[in-house]
């Protein structure tokens, strides 16, 4: 099986000239590897029907830049990081629509489910409270809906998951269905079809469960 996944844009301040890179964390590396899945990652727009051709499945993975609110009628406020590259927004949105009209699934992780989200026509809160610190790995129960991929998957209807986000999903998107919430309410969870969107790390937690059914 291959599957693409989106690279991350990062820069790295104590380097004199190789500052811009295009990367992907080591934990999807290590629990791709245990699953014996090909990751082929993409950080460019082009030959994307190439791209859709050669892989069975999408995975668009967090990153540290935000969505930018525009894509959602919203004015920018204090809080959202847009960074200073804007491929990120085109490279997820481009990658969604060409693996969705190919009726491929699709996965999205933190920010992923995020850009899944507006590609789709919802929104989302630009800034929130008590899901991330920089001290120390928020951890919390998630309520999981009946009949759920994600019941199926766990076999549960509650799951204690990890939380490294700021922002998080306001309007839902046209046909999407929420499938796990936050015990304060927030959305953790939505599935259409054959797409997913998680708003935790299950790759930091070497979740191989819903990883293993899903593609």
């Amino acid at each position: 099986m291959i599957l693409a996944i989106t690279e991350r844009y990062e820069e790295f301040d104590n380097e004199k000239y190789f500052k811009q890179n295009f990367c992907l964390n080591k934990y999807f590396k290590d629990i791709f590897e245990k699953l014996n899945v090909l990751l082929f990652p993409v950080s460019s727009n082009t030959q994307l029907e190439t791209v859709v051709n050669i892989c069975d499945g999408l995975i668009v993975a967090g990153r540290s830049i935000d969505v930018n609110p525009k894509y959602y009628g919203e004015e920018l406020i204090e809080a959202t990081n847009l960074g200073n590259y804007d491929l990120e927004d085109k490279l997820d949105f481009s990658l969604i629509k060409s693996f969705h009209k190919a009726n491929k699934p699709i996965l999205g992780i933190c920010a992923g489910i995020q850009s899944i989200n507006v590609c789709f026509g919802g929104s989302l809160y630009q800034d929130i409270q008590n899901h991330s610190t920089k001290e120390e790995l928020n951890m919390h129960l998630i309520n999981i809906e009946k009949d759920s991929f994600l019941e199926k998957c766990y076999k549960t209807n509650k799951l204690e998951v990890n939380s490294f986000h700021h922002q998080a999903i306001n309007k839902v998107a046209q046909d999407f269905k929420v499938t796990a919430t936050s015990e304060d309410g927030m959305i953790e969870a939505i599935e259409y079809n054959n797409i997913l969107g998680v708003q935790w790390h299950p790759e930091q937690m070497m979740d191989r469960k819903y990883i293993e059914l899903y593609f």
